[in-house]
């Protein structure tokens, strides 16, 4: 498959993780033809969860796809990266308890990453994992979130530390739903994208800044081929290394920063590809400084980031504390020792663990603020 063939040709890759392997199918107008998840269903119960923003557009559409002799509930739960919580997984509990939800039920999570983290980790703990199905309706959850079986929600002192590993059944990816997403929305996502080709594919990061202006114009063979090639990345690491013990790490290029800006903001108030996408220029920054990247790199990595419309700065309430405050609770760290991901050039990542106390200082002391 080239990004020279039209949108219009649906696809499909795999995850391969054994017993635990899953498709992804890609293409144009796949909600109107959900009878395709027939073959992931685990039984004859079905809820579907989506949230206020999403259900008007595209709720009815997926039902319709579904059989009539299924048992299909619906929960609608209110839209943002604020409700990403355990008070919502609960909604979602209770909403499976009081319909009398066996352990042959699916949950089918309709929406972008919030949605479907919490579907997925309400599916990995009632009555000890149900099955569940992605649905994602963002560029950022088509391209990352739904992919890899990551699932959870925030906390007030930092993001996504309350989750489960658990794989979906399957994963839907319709195109046309990036048609009603917002610019900032579509942005976000790209940051997500970007990173695919910062950490592992130099030539995608190539094509992706050729492409970047029929991306935000949602050309829709440069976001089939933009939304394969990362799923197709993605399921490669996600492949070697499930539960990031080694080079699933790569995929937080920009995140170990990203989340200390969103715990710090409030939890919405930047969205996690901005704040990302500013991450990925101080990991950049902090490699130029460590002698790894050139100057021009990193020039060229902040204006594929600023071409998606994406933040180079970081918060001015922001001090160096603040940073370090968080970055000290990521998952990644072990033995209290700060793994930062960074790039020894583009298009090759690395965990690393050795950064200088006052390196960093001096990094987060001088990034621009704004």
């Amino acid at each position: 498959m080239s990004q020279s063939e039209t949108s219009s040709a649906r696809r499909s890759l795999q995850v391969a993780l054994g017993e635990r392997s899953y498709p992804i199918h890609i293409g144009a107008g796949l909600l109107g033809d959900a009878g395709c998840l027939a073959p992931y269903l685990a039984g004859r119960q079905v809820m579907i969860v989506t949230n206020e923003t999403v259900a008007p557009l595209y709720l009815e559409t997926l039902r319709r796809g579904l059989s009539s002799d299924l048992e299909v509930r619906e929960l609608v739960l209110p839209d943002g990266e604020a409700t990403k919580t355990l008070s919502s997984v609960e909604r979602i509990w209770n909403a499976l308890l009081e319909a009398g939800f066996n352990r042959r039920c699916t949950l089918i999570a309709l929406g972008g990453g919030v949605i479907g983290d919490m579907v997925g980790f309400a599916a990995a703990c009632y009555q000890r994992g149900v099955a569940f199905i992605q649905v994602p309706t963002t560029l950022l959850s088509q391209v990352d979130s739904s992919v890899g079986g990551k699932t959870g929600v925030n906390h007030p002192l930092g993001k996504n530390m309350i989750g489960a590993f658990w794989q979906p059944r399957a994963v839907l990816i319709d195109t046309d739903t990036l048609k009603t997403l917002p610019p900032k929305e579509l942005s976000a996502g790209l940051a997500e994208v970007i990173k695919y080709g910062l950490i592992r594919d130099a030539e995608f990061l190539a094509w992706l800044e050729a492409e970047m202006s029929a991306l935000r114009g949602l050309d829709p063979a440069a976001l089939a081929w933009a939304i394969e090639r990362s799923c197709a990345l993605k399921a490669e690491i996600v492949a070697e290394d499930e539960t990031e013990q080694g080079v699933r790490a790569l995929l937080n290029l920009g995140h170990t920063f990203g989340h200390a800006i969103e715990a710090h903001q409030g939890y919405g108030s930047w969205l996690h590809g901005e704040a990302v996408g500013t991450g990925m220029m101080m990991a950049a920054e902090l490699s130029h400084r460590l002698g790894w990247l050139a100057q021009a790199e990193v020039e060229r990595a902040a204006a594929i980031i600023a071409a998606a419309g994406l933040p180079l700065a970081a918060p001015a309430a922001m001090g160096v504390e603040d940073f370090l405050a968080r970055m000290r609770l990521d998952k990644k760290n072990v033995d209290q020792r700060l793994r930062l991901i960074l790039l020894q050039a583009l298009g090759q990542a690395v965990v690393y663990d050795e950064t200088p106390p006052t390196l960093l200082d001096e990094l987060l002391e001088s990034f621009p603020r704004a």
